[in-house]
């Protein structure tokens, strides 16, 4: 169970944002499995992970982690934008566990319809993607109850097409994450 308290404290967040606030609820007492959908899970960071890239602590400050994104030890993070946006606005990041960071949903609820695709995400240095092999896939406990959830909170099915909405949020963010990404890590 993700303690709401702590994971606030961890981050040095006032507020959760209330889209991440309802998904530790449904974690914590709807979901009778951590994992919902393949491969995530919202967790309590000590940002060890991010210092692996650099313990600037600017860079630390501006970076929100706050999911596992596969059972790898990639891993998902608010990237704080510096525009005045609500952190519920700002756009999600993936940090691969071999490698690569990538912008994969411009805000919070895009993520989560994101996770509805019920596949860990591929992260290589290139890009990121979602992949689901329909000869092996195996659909997760609970992803009907998080579907239901979805449809519940935010009116959104199942997305079809996973790698259309980080195509868009990339479009949008990749170019000024690049850059500012760039003063504390050389991605070429």
């Amino acid at each position: 169970m993700v303690n709401i308290i702590e994971f606030k404290e961890n981050l040095g967040l006032a507020e959760v944002p209330s889209e991440l606030e309802k998904l530790i609820y449904f974690q914590n007492n709807i979901s009778s499995f951590e994992n919902y959908t393949q491969g995530f899970g919202v967790l309590i960071d000590d940002k060890s992970g991010l210092k692996s890239w650099s313990e600037d602590e600017n860079f630390l400050n501006r970076l929100l982690p706050f999911a596992q994104a596969n059972g790898t030890g990639s891993f998902y993070a608010i990237w704080n934008d510096g525009t005045n946006k609500g952190l519920n606005q700002m756009p999600i990041l993936v940090f691969g566990d071999e490698g690569g960071v990538h912008i994969v949903a411009e805000n919070i609820q895009q993520f989560l319809h994101l996770l509805t695709y019920d596949t860990e995400i591929w992260v290589d240095f290139e890009e990121t993607y979602f992949y689901k092999n329909e000869k092996s896939y195996e659909e997760s406990e609970d992803l009907a109850e998080y579907l239901k959830w979805m449809k519940g909170d935010y009116n959104l099915d199942r997305i079809e097409t996973p790698n259309e909405l980080i195509k868009t949020a990339q479009q949008k963010h990749k170019e000024n994450f690049d850059q500012w990404f760039s003063q504390y890590f050389n991605l070429e």
